[in-house]
C-alpha cells in the first residue's frame, strides 16, 4: 500500500492543529480559573534560551502552511507574527487550517521527487519532496507543537496525551 504525499501531509497537519486549538481552549480556561494573567503562559518558556509559547504556535503554523505550499509549488501565505492572546493564536491556527485545506490531493501527490529549496536559519536548504516532508517539515512541525504542549503542561494546564493526539 502506498501512502500519498497528500495523506502524509495536509490531513495530518490539520488534525494536529485542531488538537492544538483545543489545547489553547484548555489553557485559556485554566488561566481564568486560576486567575493567572494569560500573558504569563503566552510568554512562558521551558528554558531561558528557548522560544516562548506564542512563538512555538506561530512556527508550528508556519511549518504546516509552508510544507503544503512548497510541495504543491505554491507561494507560501505570509502571516505577521503579532499574536498576543489565546484568541489571536486560535485565529492563526484556524487561518492555517483553512489555508492547508485549500491545497488539494492532486497538487501534493507526485511531489515526492520535486526539488524543494529555501533558506532557513541563514542556510540554503535543498531536499527532494519526500525527504523534505518526512525529514524536515514534519519533525519541525511536531517539535514546535509538542514544545507548546509541554510549556502549558509545565504551567499546570491539565492536558494529556489524548489532548495532543486527539482523534486521528
Amino acid at each position: 500500500m502506498n501512502v500519498s504525499m497528500y495523506e502524509a501531509s495536509a490531513p495530518r497537519f490539520v488534525n494536529v492543529l485542531k488538537n492544538l486549538s483545543a489545547i489553547l481552549d484548555k489553557a485559556q480556561a485554566h488561566a481564568a480559573a486560576k486567575k493567572i494573567d494569560p500573558t504569563v503562559m503566552l510568554t512562558a518558556r521551558l528554558f531561558p534560551d528557548m522560544l516562548p509559547f506564542t512563538r512555538q504556535v506561530q512556527i508550528a503554523c508556519d511549518h504546516a502552511k509552508g510544507a503544503v505550499a512548497r510541495l504543491a509549488g505554491l507561494e507560501i501565505a505570509a502571516y505577521e507574527d503579532k499574536e498576543q492572546s489565546f484568541e489571536d493564536l486560535k485565529t492563526r491556527i484556524a487561518k492555517t487550517i483553512a489555508y492547508v485545506e485549500t491545497v488539494k490531493a492532486g497538487q501534493l501527490d507526485g511531489s515526492e521527487e520535486r526539488q524543494i529549496s529555501f533558506k532557513a536559519g541563514g542556510r540554503d536548504m535543498t531536499f527532494k519532496g519526500m525527504t523534505y516532508l518526512l525529514g524536515y517539515a514534519q519533525p519541525n512541525f511536531y517539535f514546535h507543537v509538542v514544545t507548546a504542549y509541554n510549556i502549558l503542561r509545565h504551567n499546570g494546564v491539565e492536558i494529556g496525551k489524548r489532548d495532543y493526539i486527539g482523534n486521528p
